[in-house]
């Protein structure tokens, strides 16, 4: 599994709603998060190995009514503090 974020743009006055139905219908989200700046949302999705990112950012994130615009990050490593 692979971690990429998404940062979308939303149509005026659908941030929560997009998300809404982002959380209850794509399986590979992990955290959607409201956010300020040029974007209106953050999603994080694991995807597998063999699944191609651009596909899955085509048809799943960008087919939802109400995406104006998304920005894809691929990520490579994860890093946390010390547990204890």
């Amino acid at each position: 599994m692979r971690a990429i974020f998404v940062m979308i743009k939303c149509e005026m006055g659908q941030a929560y709603r997009v998300a809404r139905e982002m959380a209850d219908g794509i399986e590979e989200l992990s955290e959607m998060h409201s956010i300020s700046g040029q974007y209106d949302l953050l999603g994080k999705f694991y995807l597998g190995t063999d699944q191609d990112i651009g596909l899955f950012v085509v048809e799943k994130v960008q087919t939802i009514a109400g995406v104006k615009d998304t920005y894809t990050l691929q990520t490579f490593n994860a890093f946390s503090g010390a547990r204890g």
